[in-house]
This record gives structure tokens, sequence and C-alpha cells, in this order.
């Protein structure tokens, strides 16, 4: 068997009339290495040549232009609101108050309203939030301290009937509860 110094259907002519960079186009688009033989007949057109001049025939593709993606600018840290925090202040027993006191004046100057989350107790600060959890149902609301009391003895707060109604305590008219003090 005679070998040919045949690059896919370039001759060995064909190198010879070639500059280098014709040759380096010829190897990179992977025709074959310099001095590879064919193992295709002599005859037989390999794929990408033209057989009228023996030569590789280069066929060009258009190539879709690439989309760089980049990630969005870092968005400048803010610190985190901090929760709040609750500081368990006690546990006893809780009341509501009567229809009776719904629109007095309670001892903050302002007037009472069954239907806000309101609460009286002895030594916590006007406008204090405190959140009041029923242990027996698990139910809590956030009360907003804005009276003084109560004065029943064994008691430790009263709450407004809104309040008594979230927490479940209307119809025993009083529950064993826990108070935490929220802070900002």
């Amino acid at each position: 068997m005679r070998r040919e110094n045949r690059i896919h259907g370039l001759g060995a002519r064909s190198f010879a009339n070639r500059s280098l960079p014709a040759l380096t186009v010829a190897c990179l688009i992977g025709l074959a290495p310099l001095g590879a033989s064919s193992a295709a007949a002599p005859d037989a057109p390999a794929s990408g040549i033209d057989p009228a001049t023996s030569a590789a025939v280069i066929e060009l593709v258009p190539v879709q232009p690439t989309v760089e993606v980049t990630a969005p600018a870092p968005a400048i840290e803010q610190p985190a609101p901090s929760a709040p925090q609750e500081v368990v202040v006690g546990r006893g027993s809780a009341s509501y108050y009567a229809a009776k006191f719904h629109g007095r004046r309670t001892a903050s100057g302002e007037r009472f309203d069954n239907g806000e989350m309101t609460a009286a107790h002895r030594t916590l600060p006007f406008g204090s939030l405190v959140r009041v959890t029923n242990p027996a149902n698990g139910r809590s609301v956030v009360v907003r301290i804005n009276d003084r009391g109560p004065f029943t003895r064994g008691r430790l707060i009263d709450v407004s009937r809104a309040a008594a109604e979230e927490l479940g305590m209307v119809s025993r008219g009083h529950a064993d509860v826990e108070l935490a003090l929220i802070a900002d």
C-alpha cells in the first residue's frame, strides 16, 4: 500500500504553494495535522474538500452575538431591623374591665374604650406594650398600658373586653396569664 502525503484531499503540491497562515487555518479547522495520511481512496472526495481545486472549502457560519450576563450590583447592606425583645415580667391572674368603665377617664387621662387593646397594670409605665399570653389555650395579644390597677387582690392585670375575647377568657371572667414586656 502506497502512502501519500495528503491532508484530507490536500496533496503535497497544494501545501507547497500555500502560505503559512493558510496551513495554520487548515490545521485549526480540524482537517488533519501535517504529515497525516488519508485512509480514504485517493479519488474519493473528503467532506469539506472542493474536488475541482483540491483545496479545503471553509464555510463561514454567522456567529450569534453572545449576551453577557452580569450580576446585579450588590445591594448596600442595611442592618436588619431587630425584632423587639420581650422580657417576661410576671405570671398571674388577669381579669377584664366591666362595661360600666367604658368612656370613663383612665389614670393616664385618656378615655377608656372597651374595643381597643389596652390594659391596666400597677407599676408598668403608661404606653408600655405588653404581650399577654394565655398558656391554657396558647392565645396571646399585645396590649398598651394606659391605666392603673387592678385593685382586686391577687390580680396582675386588667385587660379590655376586646383583649379578653382574643385571649378566650370572657366566659370565665379571669384567666392565668404570662406577661412579657416588649422593649424596642
